[in-house]
């Protein structure tokens, strides 16, 4: 075998592999290799940034801004007022008693449609007969748009022609107000809960990940089924329930549906809502477009940005030991190794 031959054969493997490959080209065929990759880079992520940049960054770093100013929207001649907003926030008896409503309907709502959640999981989850149709029946109602699920409400419980009404006439019982206080607050949590099929669905895929052999051997040793659920599927379905626990709140406290169900179907417009249903967000888009308040507005909205960071940090930091992951997260540990494998 000729010295071109040994060299051949030993660069043949090291050539044919893609980092042997790329090690023999030119530098400048290198180069240009690399340029292609960043601008294919560029390409398929720039309409992304761009989105981003003008949907997201500008309208947050403006809202910012206006949190300092006593901008109504229209005028040029707004001015820069420093922390006064944010002092007012927490000395307006209204936006307090806003925020402690929408305190109380986040703990309300969010363990309320988790439990159901999970339970209506357990039961489709069962070997039965026509366990599909029920899964699909429970969660059709999460497929329909908050406006249309809150207009159906609002007819549903309209004092003089709603439903609700009509079956308690039924009862030789008097109509009620529902849509005022102090049932309207009801009204809200029945609508929140009415969207409980997304939450049956994640549970009921967490339950469907947890292996049955643990189950079978737990009922060999004469657990309970009682016990097998909260010794074996909640701890391994805890994951699941602690990303439900903090999308619920984020969302609840971001809630707009006591002004879905004030909407009017013919073109009255928004009716007025009711004190009880008065959250937080309602509070913000009252200075927003009633009070023109742009600043104090802006200011209401990085106060709930800032308590939604914070409640979050704070499930975060609850939820250790109280988590069980199937796998935990590997810790990098960077070694030093030399030749021949020694450590």
């Amino acid at each position: 075998m000729s010295t071109g031959q040994l060299t051949e054969s030993a660069a043949g493997p090291a050539a044919q592999s893609p980092a042997g490959a790329a090690a023999t080209r030119p530098p400048r065929r290198r180069r240009s290799l690399a340029r292609r990759r960043a601008w294919s880079f560029y390409v398929f992520a720039g309409p992304w940034v761009l989105g981003f940049a003008a949907l997201t960054a500008f309208p947050l770093g403006y809202a910012l801004w206006l949190s300092f100013t006593n901008s109504d929207g229209l005028s040029q001649n707004s001015r820069f007022v420093g922390l006064d907003n944010y002092k007012e926030v927490f000395s307006d008896a209204e936006t307090l008693a806003s925020l402690a409503r929408t305190g109380v309907f986040t703990a309300t709502t969010v363990p309320l449609t988790i439990v159901a959640g999970l339970f209506l999981a357990v039961l489709v989850n069962q070997p039965i007969r026509g366990r599909g149709l029920f899964r699909t029946l429970l969660y059709l109602p999460a497929v329909v748009p908050p406006v249309g699920a809150a207009l159906t409400f609002r007819m549903i419980f309209d004092r003089d022609s709603g439903a609700a009404n009509g079956l308690l006439d039924l009862f030789n019982i008097n109509g009620l107000a529902w849509l005022a206080d102090p049932y309207a607050r009801w009204v809200l949590i029945v609508l929140t809960m009415w969207g409980v099929g997304n939450v049956m669905i994640i549970s009921l895929a967490g339950l469907q990940d947890i292996p049955k052999e643990l189950g079978e051997a737990a009922r060999v040793d004469g657990a309970s089924p009682w016990q097998s659920f909260t010794r074996i599927t909640l701890p391994l379905l805890s994951p699941v329930l602690f990303f439900q626990v903090v999308t619920g709140i984020i969302a609840s406290l971001q809630t707009l549906a006591p002004l879905l169900i004030s909407l009017d179907p013919t073109p009255k417009g928004i009716g007025s809502i009711p004190e009880s249903n008065s959250l937080f967000m309602i509070q913000v888009l009252d200075q927003y477009l009633v009070g023109g308040r742009y600043g104090y507005a802006s200011a209401l909205l990085w106060v709930l940005f800032l308590i939604i960071v914070g409640v979050t940090l704070v499930i975060f930091r609850l939820s250790k030991g109280a988590v069980f992951y199937s796998v935990e997260p590997e810790r990098a540990r960077t070694r030093t190794r030399t030749i021949g494998g020694a450590r």
